[in-house]
């Protein structure tokens, strides 16, 4: 993709520096399901935060793979396999670099970020976990980061501590600080909230949590299409993100971990690839990745994984984020004159999310009459029910932005939300 800098949209500031927006119609242009239309309406597409659109390179990449030297990896010595092989490393690569991992080997690919913290969960919390040990989260967790140390609650007796947010989305640090204790043996936190779009000073947390004695899973799924990752600056003991969310192939995702803790951590699952010596009295495994990678992997998902990550590469993080930025500025303002609505989560540090209710209109209603208008929001609880009933509400509609998004869609957005406002007025 050859990336276009423009000066359509307002310059961001980065230090004394403008950042000029790239060309969002040379984006969109690489993305062909956004030529299509919804209900005879051109489809704006307002959903990334839950599943984003592949680019033609990504399609591509994958193809070629099916089309050219698809084969199963590591085990063979024919020329397919070894290529498919170089492939599904290079993938590997592509993902520590993205995130600044020290090394690839510290990088395994499950099918997603839900099952990267299952791993951690199921492998580490099951051996290192006692009774009465606590694992803190915050509020604003998706139903991935809490339902598995339920699991741990029910089966092994660990106490569970939320660390709650004010009224605004933001994290309550004082109370973070009073909650961390000398039986606190993780903290699991989302870099970006999924529902409200809320950053998080992880930075702050993963130091804090350190100075405890406690270790520290991130959950970087929303953080990885916009913000810049640097696991080793972090200092981050796990993270966690999907493809599907950079804009590549479902079915896969990646737990980061330092090397030391995945060491000690026993295989989740048994099969083949992750074994050294089998025998039918007893097995050995092989050092990481791969004693957490059992069976055969998702091979062309992990290249279009890749794909997708020199994809924001070429574009940039910086463009990327400035872009984002300037949108959900220019949706926030625009949706100020609609007097029904109310932004859920108006945090201090926000991403590309916008959350809201509107009077009367139960958010199904409006997700589909702007349906009908050719418009794709998520509505519901987002996988997060204990965040919505903090906010007292059952549901909201959520509009996420993305790097193919325009201003001219948001004023489309914004027309149909007038229209609901009309309706249920």
């Amino acid at each position: 993709m050859s990336v276009v800098l423009s000066a359509h949209d307002t310059p961001a500031q980065s230090g004394s520096n403008s950042i000029l927006a790239f060309d969002v119609e040379a984006v969109r242009r690489d993305f062909p399901i956004l030529t299509q239309q919804i209900h005879g309406k051109p489809l704006v597409y307002l959903d990334s935060a839950a599943s984003a659109q592949k680019p033609r390179q990504v399609l591509d990449a994958m193809n070629e793979a099916h089309e050219c030297y698809y084969s199963n990896v590591h085990r063979g010595i024919h020329s397919l396999s070894q290529t498919a092989t170089d492939h599904f490393e290079a993938a590997r690569e592509k993902v520590a670099r993205f995130i600044n991992a020290p090394s690839s080997d510290q990088c395994i690919f499950t099918r997603g970020a839900t099952e990267s913290i299952n791993v951690v969960a199921s492998s580490w919390g099951r051996k290192f976990l006692r009774e009465g040990d606590e694992i803190l989260i915050s509020a604003m967790e998706h139903h991935a980061n809490i339902v598995p140390w339920h699991f741990l609650k029910e089966q092994i007796g660990i106490t569970l501590k939320i660390i709650p947010i004010d009224d605004n989305g933001d994290l309550d640090m004082e109370a973070f600080d009073s909650l961390l204790t000398e039986r606190t043996k993780l903290v699991g936190v989302t870099h970006i909230s999924n529902a409200l779009g809320t950053i998080n000073p992880v930075r702050d947390i993963i130091r804090k949590a350190h100075d405890a004695g406690a270790l520290v899973l991130v959950d970087g799924c929303q953080a990885a299409p916009h913000a810049p990752i640097d696991v080793q600056e972090l200092d981050a003991d796990f993270y966690v993100f999907s493809s599907h969310k950079v804009y590549g192939p479902t079915g896969i995702g990646v737990l980061y971990g330092k090397a030391d803790i995945l060491r000690d951590m026993p295989p989740h699952q048994g099969g083949g690839e992750m074994i050294d010596i089998v025998t039918f009295e007893g097995s050995t495994y092989k050092d990481i990745p791969h004693r957490f990678e059992a069976g055969t992997p998702a091979i062309v998902e992990a290249i279009g994984f890749g794909a997708a990550i020199d994809y924001i590469n070429a574009i940039g993080k910086e463009h990327i984020a400035a872009h984002e930025a300037g949108l959900l500025a220019y949706a926030q303002d625009a949706v100020s004159s609609i007097k029904s609505l109310r932004i859920i989560g108006q945090a201090r540090e926000k991403a590309s999310i916008l959350s809201f209710v509107m009077d009367e209109a139960h958010p199904h209603d409006i997700g589909t009459i702007l349906d009908r208008r050719g418009i794709a929001v998520r509505v519901g609880h987002h996988c997060a029910q204990p965040l919505m009933q903090r906010f007292n509400v059952s549901a909201t509609a959520r509009a996420s932005f993305g790097i193919y998004n325009t201003r001219t869609e948001v004023d489309a957005f914004v027309e149909a939300l007038e229209k609901v406002q009309d309706l249920f007025g």
